[in-house]
């Protein structure tokens, strides 16, 4: 069985979409073992709950983030090995040491088309908006210590509509992160994700 552990500080979205791939049979012999979180209101928690994974709240209060991140080390470490740390709306930036332990092991999902829109602390979509693109969509990335910088395994676009506002534009590139996340997992799975230094090659990539 392949295992996976999710880390997420909101809704889940990204969450929901692998737990129903595995309900209905796209992601075959990959289990998610738990599900991480550092915001004991965040709605993960209950999506986790209601699929029957385990949910863990770390709170962030006097620790580091090397101390935060040694207490995310020591769930995973619990479930005697992890394959694939699955971020999904994930709120922290991880350490240096953790993502070193785990280099090629964590996998991010961000809704730009990365370099362009980085970050966590913006409205993404009205940004793209703003800066008068005409294509958005979402890369799938790993993640290294800085904030949406690792190579990218895969990116899908959307047309930016004319009359597009921010949640329109939301939810189509929720359309692709739900169709491709799950995708990308199953790749990791089935051992068909292929890395040569920072150059990533993915089937039909």
């Amino acid at each position: 069985m392949y295992k996976i552990a999710v880390l997420s500080s909101t809704s889940g979205t990204n969450l929901q979409s692998i737990i129903d791939a595995i309900k209905a049979g796209n992601l075959k012999d990959v289990e998610i073992v738990c599900l991480i979180t550092n915001d004991i209101e965040a709605h993960c928690i209950n999506k986790a709950e209601k699929a029957g994974i385990k949910p863990y709240c770390i709170f962030k209060e006097n620790r580091t983030r090397e101390e935060y991140d040694a207490e995310i080390d020591k769930v995973l470490n619990y479930f005697d090995g992890v394959d694939l740390i699955v971020l999904g709306g994930w709120m922290r930036i991880l350490s240096k040491e953790f993502v070193e332990k785990y280099k090629h092991k964590i996998i991010n999902i961000h809704p730009s088309l990365l370099p362009k829109y980085p970050g966590m602390d913006m409205d993404v979509h009205q940004a793209v908006i703003d800066g008068g693109e005409t294509e958005s969509g979402m890369t799938i990335h790993f993640v290294d210590e800085g904030m949406d910088t690792g190579p990218i395994i895969l990116q899908k676009k959307v047309e930016v509509g004319k009359y597009d506002t921010a949640k329109k534009l939301k939810a189509k590139v929720q359309e692709l992160e739900k169709e491709w996340y799950p995708k990308v997992i199953g790749w990791f799975a089935n051992d068909e994700v292929k890395i040569d230094g920072d150059k990533v090659t993915v089937p039909n990539g």
